[in-house]
């Protein structure tokens, strides 16, 4: 996944930043421990993921910023983050909380378009390695990889389907982005999204 430049807020792309796109009447997730809505990092259009079946739906991705580092939203289960498997019709921009939320908690500072590349080295850093010196590139551009394997910076943390107890798929693994001002915060770590489509369920979290 590499910073294709800016894009529209509301764009139904995989992207960082923007509006969040949901079903209509869809309530902007709010944190399990502070109780303030959380900040939206990212979509992942499940379609980009290059298998053959389409209209798979839309990965949306939330953690808490009220308060950085308090409501543990580097956790798959404390309730300071939020993964939305959501269906790909009828998706419209989310309405934002009426109750005098700074913007700046709600949403990144600017939004960034993806584009998709295919690197057949294995090693998830080192391709990305590869990638930026043959182009050229800062590394920074470098926003993770979709699909694929892991590559934690801590132990393994892959989570079983609270429904059918399998272990889910990744689907995106995402940097914080090119621009320090405005990136996602991951303790200037990683963050890794994975999802059971099947169940309808999805889980985010962050390692450093």
């Amino acid at each position: 996944m590499i910073d294709a430049g800016p894009v529209a807020p509301t764009a139904l792309v995989t992207r960082t930043g923007g509006v969040p796109l949901a079903p209509a009447g869809a309530p902007w997730p709010c944190c399990a421990s502070c109780s303030a809505p959380m900040q939206f990092l990212a979509q992942v259009v499940l379609d980009d993921l290059g298998d053959e079946v389409q209209g798979r739906g839309v990965l949306a991705l939330f953690a808490c910023q009220n308060d950085p580092g308090m409501c543990s939203d580097w956790e798959p289960d404390a309730g300071g983050n939020r993964a939305l498997l959501l269906p790909v019709e009828g998706l419209e921009p989310m309405a934002q909380p009426e109750d005098g939320v700074d913007e700046a908690v709600l949403l990144l500072g600017s939004v960034r378009a993806v584009s998709l590349v295919h690197e057949d080295e294995p090693d998830y850093d080192q391709a990305g390695e590869e990638w930026a010196a043959r182009n050229e590139r800062p590394a920074s551009t470098v926003l993770g990889q979709l699909g694929g394997t892991p590559a934690w910076i801590q132990d393994d943390e892959t989570p079983s389907c609270p429904s059918c107890t399998s272990p889910m798929p990744l689907i995106a693994q995402l940097e914080e982005g090119p621009d320090h001002s405005t990136a996602m915060n991951f303790g200037s770590g990683g963050a890794y999204a994975f999802a059971c489509e099947p169940c309808g369920t999805a889980t985010f979290l962050w390692q450093c």
